[in-house]
């Protein structure tokens, strides 16, 4: 879920340049920080933005790690941000539920062009929305035009009064329900947190099984990532994990850790950086989807101006996002960002070079704010990915 804008929706580090020589000539060679410092430096860069805490780690296509962190776990105590440490995935749990609809596709369970009355009758009706003009792979692709009506808070208040508050699916629906689609389906591009609880719902009503247990089943038991965990309606966190903060506003940054999210069926999961590493390296890898469900994951359409400016030349697939990188070509990936945990990642296009970075505190209180966080952000997965070399993974 993208908070604030993010749920309805460049820090640069100079360096010096090095000489090299050889026996007959001196040439001046521009260098950079090794692919470690750099990592340390972005965290920091993070960090100095004013959020508490930072975890990062790269994955090269040798398998060789770097892992960085910055900032505390805690605010009450300074203890240091656990390298290993569990946050919530959020949104980021998107590319798993695309991930299992399109590995239905492929078995012939399901068509991307069946409507959503076809498997979820008379779901959804009311104030001009139709369910059997829209497809699944509209809902995927966030062009469905459905309205996002996720209870949220932009106040302390709000946090401590909802922060333990449970939603149906049926219930959050019905808030969408409520209000008027955005644009006709295929007409526009919305993004949507309705749409994805209604894709748990087909995914059940496919198989038989709740959408957490068929990606257990499907990804996480198959790739061995165990500390990729379904929570339910638990309002915490295993350990170790850093507390999470919202700011608020000036000097009023509260710990909102304990609280049970919103769309618990879609967006309880919890995760690590190793973890979320392995996931999208096998998924881009070809070792979750034949290729022609992975083409189709690929398939992108340009994301609204509003969502433009968090992800600047980002456009939208199946569950996964296409971004640029400034050494050429581009990467993919799916942010993640709710109670208090942003998360970024990518993965080049051949799954061999990976990085994510989870911060354990959202600036959500002003757009420059949550631009320079983003920002900030995307440059660490920028370096991390572009560290092989203009153009190259």
């Amino acid at each position: 879920m993208i908070s604030t804008l993010r749920k309805h929706l460049a820090l640069g580090i100079g360096v010096a340049a090095l000489l090299a020589a050889d026996v007959t000539t001196a040439v001046a060679q521009p260098a950079g920080p090794s692919p470690m410092n750099q990592l340390r430096q972005d965290t920091e860069a993070i960090h100095a933005l004013g959020i508490s805490g930072v975890q990062a780690r790269v994955i090269e296509p040798d398998g060789r790690q770097s892992v960085a962190t910055s900032g505390t776990a805690d605010l009450n105590t300074g203890r240091p941000v656990p390298s290993d440490g569990y946050f919530r995935m959020a949104s980021t749990s998107k590319t798993l539920v695309a991930t299992v609809v399109l590995q239905l596709e492929a078995e012939g369970e399901l068509s991307l062009d069946d409507t959503v009355d076809h498997w979820l009758p008379k779901v959804v009706r009311g104030k001009g929305n139709n369910g059997s003009r829209i497809t699944i792979r509209q809902l995927l692709q966030h062009t469905s035009g459905i309205h996002d009506d996720l209870p949220g808070y932009t106040t302390p208040e709000e946090y401590y009064r909802q922060r333990h508050d449970v939603h149906s699916p049926e219930r959050l629906i019905a808030r969408a329900m409520a209000h008027a689609p955005d644009f006709r389906p295929g007409k526009g591009w919305g993004y949507s947190n309705t749409g994805y609880v209604l894709l748990d719902m087909i995914i059940e009503n496919v198989t038989g099984q709740s959408a957490h247990q068929e990606i257990e089943d499907r990804i996480l038991r198959p790739l061995g990532l165990d500390r990729t965990l379904w929570m339910g309606t638990s309002s915490t966190l295993p350990e170790p994990h850093a507390r999470a903060y919202q700011l608020f506003g000036p000097g009023s940054v509260v710990d909102v850790t304990d609280q049970i999210p919103v769309d618990h069926q879609n967006l309880s999961w919890v995760t690590t950086t190793q973890d979320e590493n392995d996931f999208f390296r096998a998924l881009l890898a070809g070792r979750l989807l034949p290729p022609r469900q992975l083409t189709e994951m690929k398939q992108t359409v340009p994301v609204s101006a509003e969502v433009q400016q968090l992800w600047p030349g980002g456009r939208y697939g199946l569950g996964l996002v296409e971004r640029p990188l400034s050494c050429g070509g581009t990467y993919w990936s799916h942010e993640g960002g709710d109670g208090g945990y942003i998360t970024l990642n990518g993965v080049t296009e051949d799954g061999r070079r990976s990085a994510v970075v989870s911060m354990s505190e959202a600036r959500g209180d002003t757009l420059e704010h949550i631009l320079e966080q983003e920002n900030a952000a995307g440059v660490l997965i920028d370096h991390a990915l572009c560290a092989g070399g203009p153009g190259t993974p």
